[in-house]
């Protein structure tokens, strides 16, 4: 028997796709005019005239961007970050949120640790006592200075603790009948159902490093420390001090640029590694936690 969609659920689907298209199209085009703005003139950028298309096709913003040392220096301590902090926050998520998500039997002091994690949501030490215990370890104008004071997320260790306490109670009895330890139970077990938790934390981990900005500020003594959000900021107050001690051959690369297409420029390269890490990590959203596992 061939099933036959009624009226109802053919008008439900198309209403469907297109509110999703224009919904597309609304995140898509802003995206858009920035990367045309930042590739048209200068004159064009500053009259207001580019809409989604450029207006005197010019790559000198990127061209400006790529050629300059602190650029790429800061590009190469942003991807060392977002490497380094994904890594270490993800192990400390793990790690932590593996014994909380046991139920009280198992861990009597389970409730008094979640309230100590819970408690730093909405009461923090402060700005001074932070940069005080960072620069009292040394930690100043180094790359764990960016990486170790948020090493532990506690909203992303509850949201991964939730998931946790989620996942069917009868494949960590079997696996610990068949002599598991608690390591094995979280590496072998809770780690490869959980990859839809891990691939949104981890994204909004990386999201959280890279866009990170006011830290490489306050950390950092030297410029040739900054990642590369904190470089940005800095960049058109920079550019703008410079101007004054530029060369004929700076000048004319500068001719076609203003503030406006590099900030553009900017803002379009800041966004677009972090674009591309979308394709890799939707599959994960999708997938059911507990495929090919035991159901109930």
């Amino acid at each position: 028997m061939v099933y036959k969609p009624s009226f109802s659920r053919k008008l439900f689907v198309l209403m469907n796709a297109l509110v999703l298209t224009f919904i597309t199209i609304i995140g898509i085009v802003p995206f858009i005019h920035l990367l045309a703005v930042s590739l048209s003139s200068n004159t064009a950028a500053m009259a207001g005239e580019v809409k989604l298309l450029p207006i005197g096709f010019t790559l000198d913003a990127y061209v400006y961007l790529g050629h300059k040392v602190e650029f790429m220096r800061s590009l190469r301590v942003s991807l060392e970050r977002v490497v380094l902090g994904t890594v270490i926050n993800m192990f400390l998520i793990f790690i932590t949120a593996y014994p909380l998500a046991k139920e009280t039997t198992q861990f009597r002091s389970r409730t008094v640790y979640v309230w100590f994690f819970a408690v730093t949501i909405f009461l923090g030490g402060g700005l001074i006592p932070t940069y005080m215990i960072v620069k009292s370890t040394g930690l100043i104008n180094t790359i764990w200075a960016l990486v170790l004071p948020g090493a532990l997320n506690v909203w992303n260790m509850i949201m991964m603790l939730n998931f946790f306490r989620g996942i069917p109670r009868e494949m960590e009895e079997a696996a610990t009948i068949d002599g598991a330890s608690h390591w094995t139970l979280l590496w072998k077990i809770y780690l490869p159902v959980s990859l839809p938790a891990i691939a949104t934390i981890g994204l909004f981990t990386i999201i959280g490093h890279w866009n990170s900005w006011f830290d490489g500020i306050l950390y950092m003594n030297s410029p040739d420390k900054y990642p590369l959000q904190t470089y940005l900021s800095t960049l058109i107050t920079a550019m703008n001090a410079q101007m004054q001690s530029v060369n004929v051959e700076q000048l004319k690369q500068l001719e076609n640029l203003s503030e406006k297409t590099l900030r553009t420029a900017q803002i379009f390269m800041g966004a677009l590694p972090i674009l591309l890490v979308y394709p890799f990590v939707q599959r994960f959203f999708i997938k059911g936690m507990t495929v090919g596992s035991v159901k109930e």
